[in-house]
């Protein structure tokens, strides 16, 4: 079932502009599928879904683009800050995110999950992610580290 139930997840947003979790869910529901919104939102984490900005300028889910291996959390990571992040600067043992409209939290969730040692705790809005780090040294090499990979993408 489940199998089944994320295949016509793949089908229906590569053919609708699916945008929200509700909206997937009431899609599902029209070609018979019963979920819950607790399934389609563990559905949309099990398949790495994202949120894209379409050709016609409105936010929908995605799939990354696979790879031939599943990445690991890192490189989900800097994926992500290629494609999503605008600039990254640090300040004192604060790290600053900036991201597209909407995409802050997509990013800092996969830099929770990749788990960086120096990172004390992440903070994500709608466009903009504080991170607080241990020392001021380590703002200045995370910001580094997460700096190249924005900037490949400006």
């Amino acid at each position: 079932m489940k199998r089944e139930r994320q295949q016509a997840i793949r089908e229906l947003i590569v053919q609708k502009n699916i945008d929200t979790q509700e909206s997937l869910k009431s899609e599902l529901e029209a070609i018979g599928f019963k979920v819950t919104q607790a399934t389609v939102s563990r559905d949309i984490k099990d398949m790495g879904l994202v949120k894209t900005l379409s050709e016609q300028g409105q936010y929908r889910y995605s799939i990354l683009p696979h790879r031939e291996h599943r990445m690991s959390p890192m490189e989900e990571l800097y994926s992500l800050m290629k494609d999503l992040a605008v600039s990254v600067d640090h300040a004192g043992n604060t790290v600053v995110i900036r991201c597209h409209t909407g995409m802050a939290q997509a990013v800092c969730a996969k830099l929770d999950a990749a788990a960086f040692e120096q990172v004390v705790g992440t903070l994500a809005g709608d466009d903009t992610i504080f991170v607080l780090v241990r020392t001021q040294e380590d703002a200045a090499k995370l910001a580094e580290v997460l700096g190249g990979e924005a900037a490949e993408q400006a």
